[in-house]
């Protein structure tokens, strides 16, 4: 079974997103900031990550830029999830190593097409 780590300060959006997911047939680990979730990372990496950006502690960016430069830190396919919607964060998050980006809200269908087009399901 595949593993995605969910990183959000949102427990609605962690718990949407899980839901969502546990349904796609993965195992899910949960995050409420990009610190947690790269000590998460250097523990076990996970096959997916779906990445808000807006955080406390560390943001979604510089979680992903520190993720990146950690050992084994390019297998993880990255999904901004994210709010930050303009076409200068969208680059900015590709640049830094994101896959694909989502905007919120979310829904099934578009985790669905998202995951499939990077190839994780």
């Amino acid at each position: 079974m595949k593993q995605c780590l969910v990183v959000d300060d949102s427990s609605v959006i962690r718990k949407v997103a899980r839901r969502i997911l546990e349904d796609m047939n993965f195992e899910i680990a949960e995050a409420e900031d990009g610190q947690q979730a790269l000590e998460h990372c250097r523990k076990t990496m996970p096959d997916a990550i779906l990445l808000d950006w807006n955080m406390p502690v560390m943001d979604g960016l510089e979680f992903l830029t520190s993720l990146r430069n950690e050992d084994g830190g390019d297998r993880p396919i990255v999904v901004f999830c994210t709010t930050e919607n303009d076409v200068a964060h969208i680059a900015r998050a590709i640049r830094a190593g994101a896959n694909e980006y989502i905007m919120k809200p979310f829904d099934r269908e578009i985790v669905e097409a998202k995951f499939q087009e990077v190839g994780l399901i």
